[in-house]
């Protein structure tokens, strides 16, 4: 699923910036713990990455956790974002994740914070496939030369498949080069200054 600001065609473009949405823009429910989403979101098999498609009833119930007044911005980022798109030297895309029994909610959220405004695309797994497939498929396709994101599994994954991008994962911890082009950051601003 694909969303296009027209307002966001530039003449020169400095560099292309990707960013996940959740726990990187948009905090998770303030009831659930971190460690529940990687408990029921990946497959148990640790030899593979492999994310999990819920069943019917698991829908509904985070159906309901994806509702916009239980998904808070985080506001430095936010914040950071807004100067990005204000300051015009970049593109920004949203690639997300999100299967499809989360779309409307999704919209729902990308309304109410603006993000349609600030990226230049919104890219959304509304087709279901593998999240790591999916966000490498359009890394490549939209030629991002830095991405961050909250899950390292799976942004390791993407740091091996896509040697010439730079990637970040972002944490609340540690600040370290983990390979080349992989960085731990508790800082999201670090996509756009990190020499």
């Amino acid at each position: 699923m694909e969303l296009r600001n027209p307002r966001c065609d530039r003449e020169i473009v400095t560099m292309r910036l990707g960013f996940d949405l959740d726990n990187v823009i948009i905090h998770y429910p303030p009831v659930v713990p971190e460690w529940v989403f990687d408990t029921f979101y990946k497959e148990k098999d640790h030899t593979t990455l492999r994310y999990r498609i819920p069943g019917k009833i698991e829908q509904k119930g985070r159906q309901l956790l994806h509702l916009p007044f239980l998904r808070l911005p985080i506001k430095r980022n936010l914040s950071f974002l807004q100067k990005l798109h204000n300051e015009n030297k970049h593109e920004l895309y949203l690639i997300s994740s999100r299967f499809g029994f989360l779309k409307r909610q999704t919209h729902a959220l990308a309304k109410k914070y603006g993000l349609t405004d600030v990226f230049t695309e919104l890219f959304f797994n509304f087709e279901n496939e593998q999240p790591h497939f999916f966000k490498d498929m359009m890394i490549k396709k939209k030629k991002i030369e830095r991405y961050i994101d909250d899950d390292l599994a799976l942004v390791t994954y993407l740091a091996h498949k896509n040697p010439q991008t730079l990637f970040f994962w972002y944490n609340h911890t540690e600040n370290k080069k983990i390979l080349p082009n992989l960085f731990a950051t508790t800082d999201i601003q670090d996509i756009a200054n990190k020499r």
